[in-house]
């Protein structure tokens, strides 16, 4: 099964990242029989087979699709948003669980 999201980043010609772009899984299949996947927007599409190899695909007229591009998986729990850190690490007691200054000790 192919993901539903990936993170597109795009590079110059130093290999230093530029531009990165969320893209999700769409309906349709590219030349090579591979899902195509697309940004909110439209413009940015790809064909991305199952071992992560990126096509850009023209979306319109006069456009010069990018040559260095490095697609990565996101998981379910990935965001294109930045999240709140998670809270402290170890076990929490559940809010109603009595302190021990509850119980005289």
């Amino acid at each position: 099964m192919n993901p539903v999201r990936y993170e597109l980043v795009f590079s110059d010609d130093t290999g230093s990242a530029q531009d990165v772009a969320i893209v999700e899984r769409t309906s349709s299949k590219g030349p090579g029989g591979h899902p195509v996947y697309a940004d909110p927007t439209g413009i940015i599409r790809a064909e991305i087979s199952d071992r992560d190899e990126v096509r850009i695909l023209a979306s319109g007229g006069h456009q010069d699709p990018a040559q260095r591009v490095l697609a990565r998986r996101l998981t379910p729990t990935d965001t294109a948003e930045p999240q709140d850190p998670p809270g402290p690490s170890g076990t929490a007691a559940p809010p109603d669980a009595p302190r021990p200054s509850d119980r005289g000790v």
